[in-house]
């Protein structure tokens, strides 16, 4: 159900707002391996969902750009 709503909420979002969460869940993602790497991240769980969130944010830019055309 978490996931619908994240991409529901990603719907409504225009394509520069989507490729600002796009970058942020990209930081996100360097951060949170950077952390494993050092054996400071407690929740290495975190890192599947932030990568499936970034498949989520390019999966909507891509329809939004084919509904485009």
């Amino acid at each position: 159900m978490k996931a619908k709503k994240f991409v529901e909420e990603l719907k409504t979002k225009s394509a520069a707002e989507l490729n600002e969460e796009l970058i942020a869940a990209k930081k996100e993602l360097f951060n949170l391996r950077f952390q494993n790497a050092t054996n400071q991240l407690d929740n290495t769980s975190r890192i599947k969902e932030v990568r499936k969130n970034i498949a989520r944010i390019q999966t909507v830019i891509s329809e939004k750009a084919s509904a485009a055309n």
